[in-house]
């Protein structure tokens, strides 16, 4: 099914201003990811916003796409170290291109994927005492969580719970991810916990559709 931004000229200029709290603000970074695959498979979007100012304060994230319901590719970043336009262009690109579990994106896969987009809070190291206090204190749909051992490093979103919701299972695969054994413990083993807010195209669209019926009424 087509992800098509169906929304009126009028209409997205008006949220994007008032996208002071991040749960407005897929409203604009939807299109800008899209564009940023579209535009090199030679199929530009128009009318994308970028120029909005918290545009351009610093902002980590990740973007995931996702075909028939299946992952089709999944790149962020951990750290806002760049400007969120830049994070979001840059991430979108990779993980369409350069996710390296996936061939590139055609142009025929356009409008059969989906793209999502979340927004990293600020990383928050966790203290714990062992394993089990470690995963005592995960909350299950909430905690990213980035696992850590020397040159180790993993990540999972939020979303992951949704197929691991176990925290034991959580983090046997998270240390999978990083290269570890699932049951490998460590005291030099460091963890960070973040949230995200995350938008997909699906739910954006419909959003704008009920807003834009609305404008029509009071017309």
């Amino acid at each position: 099914m087509p992800h098509l931004f169906l929304w009126r000229s009028q209409t997205v200029p008006d949220v994007a201003e008032a996208s002071v709290v991040p749960e407005n603000r897929g409203i604009v970074l939807l299109p800008i990811a899209r564009s940023a695959i579209s535009e090199p498979l030679g199929k530009p979007i128009a009318d994308v916003i970028e120029t909005l100012p918290w545009l351009q304060e610093k902002g980590a994230t990740f973007v995931t796409l996702t075909e028939n319901h299946e992952l089709r590719g999944c790149i962020g970043t951990l750290e806002a170290r760049r400007p969120l336009l830049v994070d979001v262009k840059a991430n979108a690109f990779a993980a369409a291109f350069r996710d390296p579990r996936f061939s590139p994106l055609t142009a025929d896969e356009l409008n059969l994927i989906e793209v999502e987009v979340s927004l990293l809070s600020a990383m928050q190291p966790m203290r714990f005492s062992s394993e089990q206090d470690a995963l005592s204190q995960l909350q299950s749909g909430i905690d990213g969580v980035v696992f850590e051992f020397g040159a180790y490093r993993s990540t999972f979103l939020p979303q992951v719970w949704d197929q691991l919701p176990e925290p034991s299972v959580f983090m046997a695969h998270l240390k999978h991810k990083a290269g570890l054994h699932t049951g490998f413990w460590d005291n030099e083993i460091k963890l960070y916990r973040y949230t995200v807010s995350k938008w997909k195209e699906k739910d954006i669209t419909n959003e704008v559709e009920v807003m834009a019926t609305g404008d029509e009424h009071q017309k």
